[in-house]
């Protein structure tokens, strides 16, 4: 039965913002703002930037504070909800990228644990501390993935969303049913922003979870209508179009051997599905899909799972 607990964050659709970097890796800020835009104005209100796909990793300080300040003057409307990712090994830094976005009148951050070694339970709980409880006037959404070196429980969450009111979401790759059930049946006080796959299993279990915006954003409409058909619970609907979505998926993989390995390269293909002219390119040393592969990329999806490209592609 689902939960009647409500969570601390409306549930709805988060998206991405990527970079657009020019030939010389300086920005290409009017492609940059207009991407922002349209993801706006054709999917949803909720968008942030420098997770993996935005390169959180790898922009400098200057970097990092342009940017910020582009992306809040692009999201500034009442109904924009704008966040802001922080990555880095430094707690330092992180307080430091939080503190100078919140200058800014950001007040949603994501967070990723600090990756060059694994954090135990009492750094776990140091790590949160010196951010949500620092920061009490802001909300916070944990990116729990493999990368960081250490996954936090179900459990886990319960207890630090007990010590930190702000901690209100978790977002998540995963599909594998026993981890979505522990985060939907145990933790359903914070949302649950899930890729495609395990969307369709966690919608089925409580009202806690949302669209962390992934592969389906190759065709932003139908973005929208898989997340109203989870939130409907239509189940033939949602195995129909998670079947698809793994056939692109699958063509993603398959071109990226060898070539990318970061979410980046993914992600700015679905930028150029929609503007012709993104740039595929990421911030060194880190290697992309080429135009090449672009174009085998597309050919494919036009040909096992057309649907799924925009209109005019």
């Amino acid at each position: 039965m689902p939960t009647a607990l409500p969570s601390r964050l409306p549930p709805t659709i988060l998206g991405t913002c990527c970079v657009p970097w020019n030939a010389d890796y300086s920005l290409n800020e009017d492609l940059f703002r207009r991407s922002i835009r349209h993801l706006r104005d054709h999917v949803t209100r909720s968008l942030y930037l420098f997770g993996t796909a935005g390169e959180g990793h790898a922009v400098t300080d200057a970097q990092y504070l342009r940017l910020c300040r582009i992306f809040r003057e692009e999201m500034s409307g009442p109904a924009d909800r704008p966040m802001i990712g922080v990555i880095s090994l430094s707690l330092g830094t992180i307080v430091e990228r939080i503190e100078a976005a919140r200058a800014l009148g950001i007040r949603q951050f994501q967070l990723s644990l600090p990756s060059w070694g694994a954090l135990n339970d009492r750094e776990l709980r140091d790590f949160f501390a010196a951010t949500c409880g620092r920061f009490p006037d802001c909300q916070f959404l944990h990116y729990n993935l493999m990368r960081a070196k250490r996954v936090v429980t179900p459990a886990e969450y319960v207890e630090l969303a007990a010590r930190h009111p702000n901690l209100v979401a978790t977002k998540h790759g995963t599909n594998a049913a026993a981890t979505i059930q522990g985060l939907m049946r145990e933790a359903p006080m914070l949302t649950h922003f899930i890729t495609e796959a395990g969307f369709a299993k966690a919608c089925l279990l409580g009202e806690s979870c949302g669209l962390l915006l992934s592969v389906s954003s190759t065709n932003l409409a139908l973005a929208r209508a898989y997340y109203a058909a989870g939130k409907a619970r239509d189940e033939a609907r949602l195995a129909a179009d998670a079947a698809e979505l793994a056939t692109v998926v699958e063509i993603l993989l398959k071109h990226a051997e060898g070539v990318a390995h970061m979410d980046g390269a993914f992600d700015k293909i679905y930028s150029r599905l929609h503007l012709p002219e993104f740039p595929l390119r990421l911030l060194p040393p880190y290697a992309s899909y080429d135009e090449a592969a672009y174009a085998k990329i597309v050919a494919e999806i036009r040909q096992r799972a057309p649907r799924w490209l925009p209109a005019g592609v």
